[in-house]
């Protein structure tokens, strides 16, 4: 039996300030930073040992996975980050304060962009300067694999590859896995361990910094879910 533990990333400065976020770099707030570190505390106390972390490559994810670990004085363990456990893409939304996004564009319409399953958001620009096809870390990917946009949908299709093909492998290992990432890659992944419909996910929600751990058998099932905050 294996252990999976996700952690969402902490409070980010633009949580604080009620702005969609997506793959825009954004660090964490203070609050973020004692909720990873709480988290950390949580996991020090279960006595869950692991053998792998993953995590995206936007730094409130990384810094969310480094303040955990040290704070259950598990900092040394090998890390892997990917650009699939990176938050669903917002588009053009980013940078956006929601409640301004709702004035313009109706509530109702920003609820569907924020919760829908398979509906897109306003699509960002190919030239726009905030375009992550100008970023570095996504210098190696094909320039049609960076999205313009996601919905949970799209944001599964690309964590679910990264999931059987790096982590999967090592839960059938028995190794026991520390995932941090974002509320919305966490809940693609969620949706898909534990089979949830298209229609129940929009009320599943991930709260910053409360560690989730399942157990996990030898086909991947889950066995039990247990959120260490609530213990």
């Amino acid at each position: 039996m294996a252990k999976l533990c996700l952690i969402r990333h902490g409070q980010s400065e633009w949580n604080l300030a009620n702005k969609f976020t997506g793959w825009v770099d954004v660090d964490l707030s203070e609050t973020g930073v004692q909720q990873a570190q709480h988290a950390g505390e949580l996991i020090a106390q279960s006595g869950i040992q692991f053998d792998q972390a993953y995590t995206s490559v936007l730094k409130r994810a990384i810094k969310t996975l480094h303040y955990a670990l040290e704070a259950s004085d598990q900092l040394w363990i090998p890390e892997m980050k990917s650009w699939r456990l990176n938050e669903r893409h917002y588009g053009d939304l980013q940078g956006k304060n929601k409640e301004k996004a709702a004035e313009k564009f109706g509530a109702d319409q920003v609820h569907i962009w924020r919760r829908s399953y398979d509906v897109l958001p306003p699509l960002l620009a190919a030239d726009d300067e905030g375009s992550a096809t100008k970023d570095r870390r996504y210098a190696d990917l094909d320039p049609r694999a960076i999205p313009a946009g996601e919905n949970l949908k799209t944001t599964l299709e690309r964590v679910i590859p990264f999931w059987q093909d790096q982590i999967a492998p090592k839960l059938l290992d028995g190794k026991n896995v520390i995932i941090a990432a974002h509320g919305n890659s966490l809940r693609a992944l969620t949706k898909y361990l534990e089979n949830i419909s298209d229609a129940d996910i929009m009320d599943v929600e991930i709260a910053t910094g409360d560690p989730i751990v399942y157990d996990i058998d030898k086909d991947l099932n889950v066995i039990n879910k247990v959120k260490l905050d609530e213990q």
